[in-house]
């Protein structure tokens, strides 16, 4: 049973929808795998098998009650400019690709779609799939892998769903289904509207016309889910949850090409910590401590943190006492130079560091991809995440390591104290590790929540209200494969 959820606009909410719907199917014992084609996104994760996907399809992979795997996002670009992306295929790098280089590789690309979808339908009762963007990109649709092609391809089901918390949703869904070709339109089962809010006999009226409309049933209407987390799969989130007379004040620069901001958002749902997202023309507010985050771009991104005179900030930060951390890209740009010889992110050349760790790094082709786990070396502390980095850094900083790993030692804290740097995203995810970090940057008797707990929760949450709002019925039938739905079996999640 394979069943695909497109949107009508990009955050329409097609990966909450998919995670949900994987996590209904899973409670009812069917081994069910999520999948997105292609994906487009700057935070991505670590497989198992020692591959990179969205991280969307990570949090699914967990509703699903898998650990995740380079098959459930075949295709991943990570824009490291407004014209070119790294082109990664089956969780491993090919090249570097401006947009029609990458338009002629699509025959490549969507082989490799093709067979990790059919490795997965061999082994899984469903495969739930997340579309991307939105079918109705016209100028797109010519070798489309991400969409209905590749609906039409696997002669799947599609519901299309729309946000009315962005205004205009039956626009976006009447216009969606006009653009879309006559087997196209007939593929599309039904309709999703998301967060919605208010009395929905009010919206009763609209729901009827739709459905006289179009012809489509409105399979259901997803209520508004105030204080929801689920990992953003690119935009970044500045909701937080906040004690404002307790709060430790961290500030994280906004790059143009940050990397994995869901780094932080153990920090953003922790009731001590205000967490401040800074953006261009800002300066860096007074902060207890300042994190650098991940780039798609190193040298760029630290060009643009010059340029917005940010390096100023964090020195004047620092000679007032605050802490300072980099991760990954962030941790390189503290050192003395970033080295670029073969042009792997953007131009070939060096780029003069912020000279606060004696280190210097070197881009090499071959990406560093692993789950990692050990002990802070200066903390009684656990420490677990994963890497995703191309840089190799050298220098006696390395000498006073942030983390003793069982593959080796990971990145430096200066001898002040004050500054440090690790290659390890999600390491704040780890209770001990964000306790210590949090006590380290000034947040006494500081304890941190357990960031998975919180996740399985949310998806737990997401799942009882689709559940309830969700005509699952009509949402699986006529398929020779459906599950039962008629009852709710306990589960135990992993």
């Amino acid at each position: 049973m394979t069943l695909m959820v497109q949107g009508t606009t990009s955050d329409a909410g097609k990966s909450v929808l998919v995670t949900g719907l994987c996590r209904v199917l899973a409670r009812r014992g069917v081994r069910v795998a999520p999948f997105k084609p292609q994906n487009m996104a700057l935070n991505s994760a670590v497989t198992a098998d020692g591959g990179e996907i969205g991280r969307a399809q990570a949090v699914q992979a967990q509703a699903c009650n898998l650990p995740p795997e380079s098959d459930m996002n075949p295709v991943l670009l990570k824009p490291s400019s407004d014209t070119g992306a790294q082109v990664i295929i089956g969780g491993q790098v090919q090249a570097n690709m401006d947009a029609r280089g990458y338009h002629d590789y699509k025959a490549t690309a969507r082989r490799a779609v093709m067979a990790a979808y059919q490795r997965l339908a061999d082994r899984f009762d469903a495969v739930i799939v997340e579309g991307a963007g939105s079918p109705a990109e016209i100028n797109l649709r010519d070798n489309d892998i991400a969409n209905m092609g590749f609906a039409e391809a696997v002669d799947c089901p599609v519901i299309l769903i729309a946000d009315i918390d962005r205004g205009g949703v039956f626009a976006h869904l009447v216009g969606t289904l006009e653009l879309l070709s006559t087997t196209e339109r007939a593929r599309v089962k039904g309709f999703v509207i998301n967060r919605f809010r208010g009395d929905i006999s009010l919206l009763q009226p609209g729901l009827d016309w739709l459905e006289a409309r179009t012809g489509k049933p409105v399979l259901g209407v997803l209520p508004y889910l105030h204080d929801f987390h689920l990992e953003a799969e690119d935009a970044i989130d500045a909701k937080q949850v906040l004690d404002p007379e307790s709060a430790l004040k961290v500030v994280v620069p906004v790059l143009p090409r940050t990397s994995n901001h869901t780094d932080f958002d153990a920090l953003r749902l922790h009731p001590g910590v205000d967490l401040q997202f800074a953006r261009s023309g800002q300066r860096l507010p007074g902060a207890d401590l300042i994190i650098l985050p991940g780039s798609k771009n190193v040298r760029s991104d630290l060009e643009a943190l010059r340029q917005q005179n940010w390096d100023q900030d964090i020195l004047r930060h620092l000679r007032y006492g605050g802490k300072l951390l980099g991760i990954c890209g962030g941790f390189q740009m503290l050192g003395e130079r970033i080295n670029d010889p073969a042009g792997l992110e953007d131009t070939p050349g060096e780029s003069v560091g912020l000279g606060l760790l004696s280190m210097t790094t070197e881009l090499a082709p071959q990406k560093q991809l692993r789950r990692v786990s050990g002990k802070l070396a200066w903390a009684p502390a656990a420490v677990e995440g994963y890497e995703i980095h191309c840089g190799i850094s050298h220098g006696h900083a390395l000498e006073r390591p942030f983390a003793q790993l069982q593959q080796a030692s990971d990145g430096a804290l200066d001898a002040s104290g004050q500054v440090a740097g690790t290659y390890i995203h999600g390491v704040f995810d780890h209770p001990e590790a964000a306790g210590a970090l949090l006590r380290w940057a000034g947040f006494e008797n500081a304890t941190a929540i357990e960031y998975r707990a919180l996740t399985e929760q949310q998806i737990e949450r997401l799942a009882d209200n689709l559940e309830a709002a969700l005509d699952l019925q009509t949402l699986f039938a006529g398929r020779t494969d459906q599950p039962d739905l008629s009852t709710r079996s306990p589960q135990t999640h992993a």
